[in-house]
């Protein structure tokens, strides 16, 4: 079985984050990690391996993005992933969810052109643009069906099945193999890498491709090809020092109640 589990580096959520002149997100000038929810997809890709024992499964973690993005595949290996896939082209900067589905569908059509893929591993979202839409285009444009927002994920031959918590209802979604499959962060717990995990990633083999090699022309992808554009930023503004509350008269609760209102919290 040849498993692909899509992972991209994000901006640390703690850190300062910022924008480009061009209003793009800063990603080289910034500290950088796996996305949290894409762990969640390395995860389950892990133990569907193990699961399946005595099969022969090959985990290749995919990143699109600049040099720093290759630490998000490195974390992949230290979990456990093979091998890894990084596309790196200037030309890519900017690039909106059509163009980033257009790279990772070729970039999966390469991996596959020796041996199929039969799943692609997404996270529910990356945890700095929250789309949630780019596993959908890539099913598109790969040809396949895609099972989304799995929290269950069970296998059996070329099943899959898996459970999808909504906020009224529980659905179980069958389909066969090949298909485009996400998860959510109620799937599993993910691993921490071992020291021997680290060791080991070290030795793995990652392909580095340009757009030439994938047959996407420049023209395709980044801002200039983007359906969509910031047209402006404005910075955080800093926090203020919070209201204090007293109750030394016993009016603190009609005083609280009374912030509350004025906020629109209640």
């Amino acid at each position: 079985m040849n498993i692909v589990v899509c992972v991209k580096h994000v901006p640390d959520a703690t850190a300062d984050r910022k924008f480009e002149s061009d209003n793009t997100v800063d990603r080289v000038g910034v500290d950088g990690l796996l996305s949290e929810l894409d762990e969640y997809a390395v995860e389950q890709a892990l133990q569907l391996r193990e699961k399946r024992e005595g099969e022969e499964i090959e985990i290749t973690a995919l990143t699109v993005g600049p040099e720093k993005a290759l630490d998000a595949v490195r974390k992949a290996l230290q979990m456990g992933a093979d091998k890894g896939a990084h596309v790196s082209d200037e030309a890519i900067a900017g690039s909106d969810y059509l163009a980033t589905s257009l790279v990772l569908a070729k970039a999966i059509e390469k991996l596959g052109a020796e041996k199929p893929v039969d799943i692609v591993f997404f996270g529910m979202a990356s945890t700095d643009a929250s789309g949630g839409v780019v596993p959908a285009m890539v099913a598109e444009r790969l040809g396949l069906p895609q099972v989304t927002l799995a929290s269950v994920v069970e296998t059996q031959g070329d099943q899959v099945r898996i459970k999808r918590d909504g906020d009224t209802a529980t659905e179980v979604i069958g389909a066969t193999l090949p298909i485009v499959l996400s998860v959510t962060d109620q799937s599993g717990e993910a691993r921490y890498p071992s020291f021997k995990g680290i060791m080991a990633a070290k030795k793995k083999p990652v392909e580095t491709y340009s757009l030439a090699d994938l047959g996407v022309e420049a023209s395709e992808v980044g801002a200039g090809a983007a359906y969509t554009e910031v047209a402006d930023t404005t910075a955080r503004p800093p926090r203020t020092a919070g209201e204090i509350v007293t109750d030394e008269d016993g009016s603190g609760a009609e005083a609280l109640a009374g912030f509350l209102a004025s906020k629109k919290f209640i």
